[in-house]
């Protein structure tokens, strides 16, 4: 089997590593796997899901433990996202929650903001959701046209997000704005808006090609007023601060599509073994094992600079271009290690109740969400060719004024 060629997981080779992924297999095979067809038809996981990985400390992992967190490294956080994307659990949103909302809490919130919103996310009571993608407005944040105008002691908010992973349940979402519209001092900001806000709506679950039990929506805001105190960070700092952090939530991305990659891969090669054509398994055809050994290693290669990339996260030393490169290669590699599965399941690696199939649709969307790879290739290339588009920014500029 695959287990039994494969490096050992450095990152994870710990005791209390294996303690806890013990844990969250437990977890896993107990609370979600059992209810997951359930919540497919729903569109969205059970609120006693959260509370009850919130029980085990399996929310906002890495977290300090005066904000509820467990105080462990990323990499505990990286081994529970492999876990559920190998067992083909793509409904839990708890990635965006623990490894994309609570970082921005952690770094740029102010003392009262993260005990307000950290222990109530790591104990599962408060579920959150982060507000960027736009209908007219996906990968070109810049773009986007949600306001926030300035009323004195509040903002008034008006505008949309859509695709927006953990919406329909999240009790708060971080929102993108565009603070001072029309002025000098235009610019993004970051806005706590809570769930009961009057104005704030809700859209019901899309109907998706896979992750269809992950909660996904779009929200609406109409004149909604956001109180000056629930500002992340400095007004017109949100984009730095978006680009900043997106180096983790591209890894973050990369990792679920590691952990569903060797999920898919184990379960053809167990299939291969047990499916007979021509008398013989299938796995006796030469075709069969080239496309397997091809496989294996694909994961491998990518398994290994995950890793590292991953350890550089939990020192925090991960740069965009890794988390970029790591986002790119590794969901391409999921993607087209899945369509070779199906096909060595055949027909029925065409069928729903096949997870294989599951898998090949789950991952479709990985290579467009937290920016598409065409995005990923742009931001690689620039931090490649920093001189030119200096140089290029620099020109840009000078014609901007010289026409002013």
């Amino acid at each position: 089997m695959y287990a039994d060629i494969k490096l050992e997981r450095e990152i994870y080779a710990s005791e209390e590593h294996d303690m806890v992924r013990q844990t969250m297999i437990d977890f896993i095979n107990a609370e979600v796997k059992p209810y997951h067809d359930e919540w497919e038809e729903k569109g969205h996981v059970s609120r006693e899901l959260w509370t009850k990985a919130g029980e085990l400390g399996l929310l906002c992992i890495d977290m300090p433990v005066e904000y509820g967190g467990t105080g462990m490294d990323f990499t505990f956080s990286a081994m529970f996202m492999e876990e559920l994307g190998k067992m083909g659990c793509t409904g839990p949103g708890f990635f965006l929650h623990s490894d994309i909302v609570a970082p921005y809490i952690l770094k740029y919130g102010s003392e009262d903001q993260k005990q307000k919103y950290l222990r109530k996310m790591a104990t599962g009571e408060w579920i959150a959701a982060i507000g960027m993608t736009e209908p007219s407005c996906g990968s070109d944040l810049q773009a986007l046209q949600t306001r926030a105008v300035d009323m004195g002691d509040h903002y008034l908010v008006n505008g949309s997000k859509t695709f927006i992973t953990n919406g329909y349940m999240c009790d708060f979402a971080i929102v993108a704005v565009k603070t001072n519209p029309g002025t000098p001092q235009e610019g993004i900001s970051l806005l706590f808006i809570d769930a009961t806000s009057e104005g704030f709506t809700k859209g019901q679950p899309f109907h998706k090609m896979g992750m269809k039990a992950n909660d996904t929506c779009e929200l609406f805001f109409e004149d909604v007023k956001v109180p000056k105190e629930n500002l992340l960070g400095e007004e017109g700092k949100g984009f730095i601060y978006m680009m900043t952090e997106l180096a983790r939530e591209r890894l973050v991305v990369a990792l679920g599509a590691i952990g569903g990659a060797e999920g898919a891969l184990e379960d053809t090669i167990a299939y291969t073994l047990e499916r007979r054509a021509f008398k013989q398994p299938i796995a006796g055809f030469q075709n069969t094992q080239f496309k397997l050994a091809e496989l294996a290693t694909q994961l491998q290669l990518h398994q290994a600079f995950v890793d590292r990339c991953t350890k550089l996260c939990a020192e925090h030393k991960l740069t965009p271009e890794l988390g970029s490169m790591a986002k790119y290669t590794a969901t391409d590699m999921h993607w087209k290690l899945a369509d070779e599965c199906v096909q060595l399941f055949g027909g029925y690696g065409y069928m729903w109740e096949y997870p294989i199939s599951r898998q090949l649709a789950d991952s479709r969307v990985t290579r467009i969400y937290a920016g598409t790879n065409e995005i990923m290739k742009l931001l690689i290339a620039r931090g490649l060719l920093k001189e030119y588009f200096a140089e290029l920014r620099k020109k840009r500029k000078a014609k901007m004024m010289a026409k002013a």
